[in-house]
């Protein structure tokens, strides 16, 4: 006898990242909600920087800018870019007639976004930034329509929702706190790489300073805070962004810099053997350098912002005023020397890695969030 009672219809998703700002988290977040039961499509570009996971689970569909993305001047590829971007949104509004949710990581350019989104199914924006670096009016004045016209806005710490819903007016009901997930593949990759020999060789105390070097990375304020710590070594590990010839000439000698992108099979090497990861941040909501350092289970040290004050609450992280040199000393000289204090921070990024910052937990918080935008839809 057959049953009264139909299967549930599986929730058909597009994860959308035209320009592969994300490709790691993008990856995990699919990867999650697959295992919870949704079809998924991740549309993007490619991810010129290095590799990236393969697509487990879920459907990959490159259909941004196919033309130019190798090129090695900057400005070529970006007017590349804009110059595709209208026809790419284009073929991606009639693709996600396809799907049930459109999730969008970020909006590549969103003055014309505005405009070019599909509108034809309900749509989440996750905000990985309230508002983008280095904004302009024009953007500014985007993000807000951008935020204005979504069913759900997607945050990833307190602070965040706090500044969408009390500086930029938000409605609250729109926004959903959900964590940014850590970054689990690296840590059982195939084909991982061992650290250079230099590296290799040395003995003691390491703490890591890792990712894209910038100006709220607040480089300059751990290299002056390193000034005085003996015994250990401050490895600077990254691309910059930032001048760094001054950095690196009034550094104290141990301190070593790795100037360069480090590729998913680097990545382990260097975290396994950190014995700190050092995080003197002026601004920041979700890093992903973060979410790697809470993957590997690594005591950080860092400043109340972001995930960090909220991983601070926890006691997953020391935290110490911003741009604070003498207190970020004493922390960084206390900790390099304390191994108990050392896991006990460890524990806490163990901990979180496996609650609130895990994948399925983001799951099953994310697919709450579409079921009721789609009840929603139902009901209009």
């Amino acid at each position: 006898m057959s049953s009264t009672h139909e299967p549930a219809a599986r929730v058909r998703v597009d994860v959308v990242d035209p320009s592969a700002y994300a490709p790691h988290y993008d990856h995990g977040l699919c990867r999650a909600l697959a295992r919870a039961g949704a079809d998924v499509r991740l549309v993007t570009s490619d991810f010129r920087y290095g590799p990236v996971p393969e697509a487990d689970g879920y459907e990959l569909d490159r259909v941004f800018y196919r033309w130019g993305a190798n090129v090695r001047r900057r400005r070529l590829r970006r007017a590349a870019k804009l110059a595709q971007h209208p026809v790419d949104m284009a073929r991606y509004r009639r693709l996600s007639r396809a799907a049930d949710v459109l999730h969008f990581q970020w909006f590549a350019v969103e003055p014309l976004d505005v405009a070019l989104r599909p509108r034809s199914r309900p749509t989440v924006m996750t905000a990985h930034l309230v508002m983008p670096l280095r904004c302009s009016r024009l953007q500014a004045a985007a993000r807000r329509r951008l935020y204005e016209s979504v069913d759900a806005i997607v945050v990833h710490t307190r602070q965040a929702r706090a500044r969408l819903t009390g500086e930029l007016g938000i409605d609250p009901a729109k926004v959903e706190l959900i964590r940014h997930g850590v970054i689990e593949h690296v840590t059982a990759i195939d084909g991982a790489v061992p650290l250079p020999d230099d590296l290799a060789a040395v003995e003691g105390p390491v703490v890591l300073c890792f990712g894209i070097l910038r100006h709220d990375h607040a480089v300059d304020v751990l290299i002056e805070a390193w000034k005085g710590v003996t015994g250990a070594e401050l490895w600077v590990v990254g691309p910059p962004q930032i001048p760094m010839d001054d950095l690196v000439r009034d550094a104290p000698p141990n301190v070593r810099f790795v100037p360069r992108f480090i590729t998913d099979p680097e990545i382990a090497a260097f975290f396994e053997r950190a014995d700190l990861v050092a995080m003197a941040y002026r601004e920041m909501e979700s890093s992903g350098v973060l979410a790697t350092a809470l993957a590997f289970g690594r005591p950080i040290v860092g400043t109340p912002v972001g995930t960090l004050a909220d991983l601070g609450a926890l006691g997953a992280a020391e935290l110490v005023p911003l741009e604070d040199r003498d207190a970020l000393r004493a922390a960084l000289v206390r900790l390099i020397g304390d191994d108990d204090a050392r896991a006990r921070l460890a524990a806490g990024a163990r901990g979180a890695a496996r609650g609130e910052w895990s994948w399925d937990t983001i799951a099953a918080q994310t697919m709450h969030l579409y079921g009721r935008l789609l009840r929603e839809s139902a009901g209009r």
